[in-house]
């Protein structure tokens, strides 16, 4: 079943409805196809495991995924029930239309279980500038650039006259593959207004990670349940005629089955990240979300806390950067089989 299928479950504080797995697949700087191959590995774990959808993000000048899509085309042929998702690819640094054609070629290869997040930040575009297009204009909207990919992915004609190939004469020129309308699944990631604005006004799904814009005094959580609310209502008033989906970012550290070992890891890495989740970042006051660490029922209980969680919000668990595939495999079993049925969730 894939994640548009959603659950028939009664509204409520704390209920899940659908559960993912997100990986940035982190590899050794000196063998990165070993590393990728075990992220595919871990990626075929996760639809073993039953997860509604399982997802890669794009990192540029880091040892992860840098290539989305490409991953997904793999990983596409080492699944076969479980959606795919890209979390997200900055379009900062897309063509747009040869994004559309990547995507449309890739959901082919999945038979339709895919769903690409787009977001609208160019990461380290000063350290890029000189590996980028010479024409390339760091001035341009982004969301100029999401707005022509959207374009692309509808697969209108560009000219009315046939187009002539190797093959003869096609037809009318548009985007190939072609995506038919109900099934182009694109998710906007944002922590802004104006993205949570744009998505809603442009019929998308809404990504929301560990980071959000703050709303006055308000904490992490209160603050990204103000945007989902903002989104809702938003896209309640436009006419798309589909049900929009919002999707959260959590890292969860589940103990119960964790060796000493692994304990004490996942406790120095909380540790560590602690700090930065009691303060407001930059001129924006970003807020943080804390790493959820703990036992599987004391995950759970602040998970069934926290505001975004009202019983239609789906969870996305981020897998933390460089760990070993053994960790990995504990958390998401402990996730999978502790967690997430205290939160109403259920595997089919």
């Amino acid at each position: 079943m894939t994640a548009d299928q959603q659950r028939d479950h009664s509204a409520g504080t704390g209920t899940v409805p659908v559960a993912g797995v997100i990986t940035a697949g982190s590899y050794p700087a000196d063998d990165p196809v070993t590393g990728l191959r075990e992220v595919l590995e871990l990626i075929s774990f996760v639809e073993q495991l039953g997860f509604d959808t399982v997802g890669v993000r794009q990192r540029h000048l880091e040892r992860g995924i840098s290539s989305a899509l490409t991953f997904l085309g793999a990983a596409a042929e080492r699944t076969s029930q479980i959606t795919l998702e890209s979390n997200v690819v900055p379009l900062g640094f897309e063509t747009p239309f040869r994004l559309a054609e990547d995507f449309a070629t890739v959901w082919a290869l999945a038979a339709g279980r895919l769903h690409i997040g787009v977001s609208s930040s160019a990461p380290h575009a000063d350290l890029l500038a000189d590996l980028n297009r010479p024409d390339a204009d760091p001035k341009t909207d982004a969301y100029e650039l999401i707005a022509r990919f959207l374009e692309a992915l509808e697969g209108r004609t560009l000219s009315d006259q046939g187009l002539q190939t190797p093959y003869g004469i096609e037809e009318r020129p548009h985007v190939q593959p072609n995506i038919p309308g109900p099934n182009r699944p694109v998710w906007l990631g944002g922590g802004s207004n104006r993205s949570v604005d744009w998505a809603a006004q442009h019929g998308l799904n809404l990504f929301l990670g560990n980071l959000t814009d703050a709303e006055g005094d308000a904490d992490f959580g209160t603050s990204q349940f103000a945007r989902v609310r903002r989104f809702r209502r938003a896209a309640a008033e436009t006419t798309f005629g589909r049900e929009r989906s919002v999707a959260v970012e959590r890292v969860l550290l589940p103990t119960d089955t964790a060796s000493a070992e692994q304990r004490a890891h996942y406790r120095e890495f909380a540790s560590s990240r602690e700090a930065r989740t009691h303060v407001a970042h930059g001129a924006r006051r970003t807020l943080i979300a804390r790493d959820l660490h703990g036992s599987a029922a004391e995950i759970a209980e602040r998970l069934a806390a926290d505001p975004v969680f009202d019983g239609s919000t789906q969870l996305r668990v981020s897998l933390p950067y460089g760990f070993e595939l053994a960790e990995y495999r504990q958390i998401l079993t402990d996730i999978r089989e502790r967690v997430l049925p205290l939160l109403g969730w259920e595997a089919h």
